[in-house]
């Protein structure tokens, strides 16, 4: 016989003993096990192979008593959603051109717009928040496209001596490496696209 065996008997057996001595509180409602009764105490003792067997078979092989990790996980842990909601960023003008039109444009024109990347995700609630509807960044300057005129002379303002606005869009130059003196060849080319 093995440890393994008795293991879930004894379990059983020292739980029912702690639930019998917790019944001895007048204020809580009677929990205690039943009595033994005669045709209990004709029953094998515990350490015999049939008592073993026998609260095994009632137990179950591995019974702790308490709920399975399964059971646990489904009832206490909220439902997530797998992704979160699509990003939705206010819509440009019908009439405004794109970032990646404004930086086409550039390219074309021979000006350096190495590393060009879509940053539009941080133009919404859980980015920077600037009310954007299209952020396109290279290493040399950023293109914003602002839903409306107010919006982007309110940061063109903000962004005072390091930027330049046409219309609804906005060019950035505070966290770029282009030299003060190269900076009026891209506004020539924003302010020239229709």
């Amino acid at each position: 016989m093995t440890y393994r065996k008795i293991l879930p008997a004894v379990v059983l057996l020292s739980a029912t003993v702690a639930l019998t001595a917790c019944g001895d509180d007048p204020d809580r409602p009677s929990t205690a096990a039943p009595t033994a009764t005669s045709a209990d105490s004709a029953a094998p003792p515990p350490t015999s192979p049939e008592a073993t067997a026998a609260a095994t078979a009632t137990a179950g092989p591995e019974s702790t008593g308490a709920p399975s990790d399964e059971a646990r996980t489904e009832s206490s842990s909220p439902k997530l959603p797998l992704s979160p909601p699509p990003l939705e960023l206010p819509p440009r003008q019908a009439d405004a051109p794109s970032a990646r039109k404004v930086i086409a444009a550039f390219r074309a024109a021979g000006l350096k717009v190495a590393n060009s990347r879509d940053r539009s995700d941080e133009c919404g609630p859980d980015g920077l928040g600037l009310g954007c509807s299209e952020l396109v960044v290279t290493d040399g300057i950023a293109v914003y496209v602002f839903p409306d005129e107010g919006s982007a002379t309110d940061m063109a303002d903000l962004w005072d001596g390091v930027s330049y606005r046409k219309g609804t869009v906005v060019l950035n130059y505070l966290k770029a490496s282009t030299p003060k003196a190269e900076r009026p060849r891209y506004e020539k080319v924003l302010a020239d696209l229709d």
